[in-house]
């Protein structure tokens, strides 16, 4: 007789609860539910948003309002939930086009609607193994870790852990659909650059994301792994960023085009370190270092919110300006096509039980696991919280 192996992932379906790192068997999910950072959408909201998002870290309204006016630049209204407005009916669209019977419901973790009403919503219309989507494609505690314990603190504030369970699709910074956005504008970009006589070894590409503190950085990716500089999370970008270098040379002719990954949006104290260089001070050296053009490649981002529209779209293509360099901002993944379907791949995966083995992936480092190792993205600062969908701590 086999002994009887405990659940050790919390609030997952029978087929997760076993921790390994693929869940490898079809799980039947009755609805899937979209989990994003959520964003203000009015003057009167902002400040309230703000402290949803610095909660707990005491930080005065004078101060909330230095960050309000890039949000106040667009009357008060950040483009992220009409985003995901669109995000979540192309989901539907393509779910229905391949004929997959499956609900979604839509929530945020920082402001309305919320994870809890998006998840109290699923199960009163009847579902139970819910399967949640994540608008984060990387490792680190805010765009991993912390939708884990947001899925976890909804099951046990709504009482939900005796009726549904939770499991979250895994990262897919990797995976071709989330790569082939970024690959298409990198390529038209360097294109155009090329055909307006820049050669190509003129044309420096920035592959930008947004910076996160280093301690937390380091601890981003299973710990049974080094990393490097930045842990999984920086890892994770460059290799990203490689393949699509390595994939631009029927656009050069074989040239090589020189590229760096930077960091952006910034918002700790001074005193604390984050992941550099910056975008804008790295733009200010291009011209010494030979540059004639700039492409801009927001890689750690899904779509055109406020990070992109105001330190992308503003600050660094002004900084760009100011030294005289031509620039573009590549598009960010949004709903394109291929971007929707590789989603849904993702969630196919889960409901058939795909083997890692035929999972597609674009980088080495890939297929993500489905299950989080023990202390995968710890924040030094807060420690470890209950988390779904991943082994403790």
């Amino acid at each position: 007789m086999s002994a009887i192996v405990p659940d050790v992932v919390p609030f997952a379906s029978e087929a997760a609860a076993g921790g390994a790192a693929f869940v490898e068997t079809p799980v039947p999910y009755d609805a899937l539910v979209l989990a994003s950072f959520g964003g203000p959408e009015g003057q009167e909201d902002v400040i309230p948003f703000l402290r949803n998002v610095t909660g707990g870290r005491g930080i005065p309204d004078e101060r909330l309002e230095e960050v309000a006016v890039h949000y106040r630049h667009f009357g008060g209204v950040s483009p992220i939930n009409q985003q995901n407005r669109e995000l979540k009916s192309a989901l539907e669209a393509e779910l229905a086009h391949r004929g997959i019977d499956l609900p979604v419901y839509w929530g945020n973790r920082n402001w309305t609607p919320y994870l809890d009403d998006a998840f109290t919503a699923a199960v009163a219309d009847g579902h139970s193994t819910l399967l949640v989507l994540a608008t984060s494609a990387y490792s680190s505690y805010s765009s991993d870790r912390q939708y884990r314990e947001d899925i976890a603190r909804v099951m046990t504030e709504n009482d939900l852990g005796s009726v549904a369970t939770a499991d979250k699709v895994r990262l897919f910074f990797d995976h071709p659909g989330f790569v082939q956005p970024f690959q298409e504008g990198v390529d038209e970009a360097v294109s155009r650059f090329v055909e307006q006589g820049i050669a190509a070894s003129d044309i420096h590409v920035l592959f930008t994301t947004h910076s996160i503190p280093t301690a937390d950085a380091e601890r981003s990716g299973p710990r049974d792994v080094d990393w490097g500089e930045g842990g999984a999370y920086a890892a994770q970008h460059r290799a990203v960023a490689a393949h699509i270098i390595e994939n631009l040379g029927v656009v050069t002719g074989g040239a090589t085009v020189p590229w760096q990954l930077v960091f952006q949006s910034r918002s700790g104290p001074p005193s604390q370190p984050w992941l550099e260089p910056d975008i804008n001070d790295v733009i200010a050296t291009l011209p010494e270092a030979g540059a004639k053009a700039v492409v801009i490649v927001p890689l750690g981002f899904i779509s055109d919110h406020m990070e992109v529209l105001w330190d992308l779209d503003t600050e660094a293509l002004d900084s760009a300006k100011a030294v005289g360099l031509p620039a573009v901002r590549t598009a960010t993944p949004g709903t394109h096509p291929a971007f929707v379907a590789g989603l849904v791949d993702l969630v196919v995966e889960r409901l058939e039980g795909t083997p890692a083995a035929e999972r597609p992936h674009a980088t080495a480092l890939g297929p993500w696991p489905d299950i989080s190792r023990p202390g995968d993205c710890e924040n030094v600062r807060l420690g470890f919280k209950p988390a779904a969908a991943g082994l403790a701590p």
